[in-house]
C-alpha cells in the first residue's frame, strides 16, 4: 500500500492537477450545528476536523480593520446586539444558524470614511505573533497546508463595513470611493501578510471571501467587476503568485457570468460551488477544470436524505476527481438540521468514493 500523503502534499497535488491518494477534505459549520452535535455526542474537547479526520490546515490571520470600539449594547437568551471593530452594529443570534443582522454602520459617506481610514495603518500587534511562533513550526512539521487569510473586496465592504445598498449605489455613482475602500483594506492586509512572510511564516495559499453573487446571478455587471473589484483581486493574486502561493476565492451564488473575469484576475481555485445557485460541479469541471481547482459543491439540502445524497456525491466526484483539481467541502456551511449521524454517513461516503 502506498504511503499516505500529508495534507500539504495532497493539496499541492490537487493544485498541480495531479491525482493524490484521496481528495483533500475539510468543511465549515454553523455554531448552532456544533451545539446540536455536542448534544448528540460530539465530545466538547474535540473539533469536527479532529473527529472526522479532515486534512490539517493552518491559518495565518491578520487584523486589517479600523479597530473601532467593540461594545455589547443588549443581550437576551436569543441574541446579542453589539458593535464590531469595523464600526457595524449587528444582532448576533445565539442558537440560530445565520449570519448577523446588520443594524447600523459607522462609515456611511466619504467624510466618515476619511476619519476611519486614518485608523487603517500597519501595526505590530495586528498579527498574533505569539500564536504563530507556537503553531507555525508544528504545522510545517506535521505536513499541514497553510493558508494566509485575506479580508477585502465587495462582500466584506458591503456586508461587514458600509452596507449593501450604500455600496451598490456608490459603485454606480462614486466608483472611485469604492475602489479606495477596497484598496485600503487590501493594502493593510498585504502589508501584514508580507510582515509574516518576512519573519519566515510562509504559507501555501492565499484565501479570501468575496461573495459576488446571489442565487440568480452577480450583484453587478461584468464591467463593474472589471472596473472596481477585479483590480484588487488581480493585485492579490499577483502578490500571492510572486510568493509562490496559490489563490482560492470564496464566493457564494451564481458566478457563471463572472468566471472568465475571475480567472483572468489570476484566481487558481474557487469554492463553495453553491448548488441552489446552479453551480453544477460536472459542468464546472468540464468547462473550467483545466483553469480552476474546484472546492465544494456537496449540496447541504440533501444531507438529511441518505439515498439522494449518495447519488449526488457519487455523480459529483466521478466528474470532478479525474486528473486532480477537486477538494471536498459542502456547498455552504453545514446547517443545524443536519444531525451528527447524517454527517457521519456523509463522511463514510466521502471516504468510499473520494479515493483514487
Amino acid at each position: 500500500m502506498a504511503t499516505a500523503m500529508t495534507s500539504q502534499e495532497r493539496f499541492r497535488a490537487v493544485f498541480e492537477r495531479r491525482e493524490p491518494d484521496r481528495i483533500p477534505r475539510h468543511d465549515s459549520f454553523w455554531a448552532a450545528t456544533l451545539e446540536r452535535w455536542r448534544a448528540e455526542g460530539l465530545p466538547a474537547d474535540v473539533s469536527p476536523a479532529q473527529h472526522f479526520g479532515f486534512d490539517r490546515i493552518g491559518h495565518i490571520a491578520c487584523d486589517n480593520s479600523p479597530r473601532l470600539p467593540v461594545q455589547v449594547l443588549a443581550e437576551t437568551p436569543e441574541y446579542r446586539i453589539q458593535t464590531t471593530v469595523w464600526g457595524v452594529t449587528q444582532k448576533v443570534w445565539t442558537h440560530r444558524a445565520s449570519v448577523p443582522e446588520f443594524l447600523d454602520f459607522t462609515v456611511v459617506d466619504r467624510a466618515s470614511w476619511a476619519r476611519v481610514k486614518e485608523r487603517m495603518t500597519p501595526a505590530e500587534d495586528r498579527v498574533n505573533w505569539a500564536h504563530l511562533e507556537r503553531a507555525w513550526r508544528s504545522w510545517r512539521e506535521s505536513g499541514a497546508w497553510i493558508v494566509g487569510g485575506g479580508w477585502f473586496g465587495f462582500d466584506v465592504l458591503h456586508s461587514w463595513f458600509v452596507g449593501t445598498e450604500r455600496v451598490l449605489l456608490a459603485m454606480a455613482e462614486d466608483p472611485d470611493w469604492v475602489r479606495e475602500m477596497i484598496d485600503t483594506m487590501l493594502d493593510l492586509n498585504l502589508a501584514m501578510l508580507e510582515a509574516a512572510w518576512d519573519r519566515g511564516y510562509t504559507f501555501d495559499c492565499l484565501r479570501w471571501p468575496d461573495d459576488l453573487a446571489f442565487v440568480k446571478g452577480p450583484f453587478f455587471s461584468n464591467q463593474m467587476y472589471r472596473d472596481i473589484v477585479q483590480p484588487a483581486h488581480r493585485r492579490a493574486c499577483e502578490w500571492a503568485h510572486a510568493h509562490g502561493a496559490y489563490v482560492l476565492l470564496h464566493t457564494d451564488g451564481n458566478i457563471w457570468p463572472l468566471l472568465p473575469d475571475i480567472v483572468a484576475a489570476g484566481v487558481d481555485a474557487t469554492q463553495p460551488l453553491e448548488q441552489k445557485a446552479g453551480m453544477s460541479v460536472p459542468r464546472l469541471k468540464r468547462e473550467w477544470g483545466d483553469r480552476l481547482v474546484l472546492e465544494g459543491g456537496v449540496d447541504v439540502r440533501l444531507m438529511t436524505d441518505p439515498v439522494a445524497l449518495e447519488a449526488h456525491l457519487r455523480e459529483n466526484l466521478a466528474a470532478a476527481m479525474p486528473g486532480g483539481g477537486y477538494i471536498y467541502h459542502s456547498d455552504h456551511s453545514i446547517p443545524s438540521d443536519v444531525s451528527l449521524a447524517d454527517y457521519t454517513h456523509l463522511m463514510r461516503l466521502v471516504e468510499q468514493y473520494g479515493r483514487y
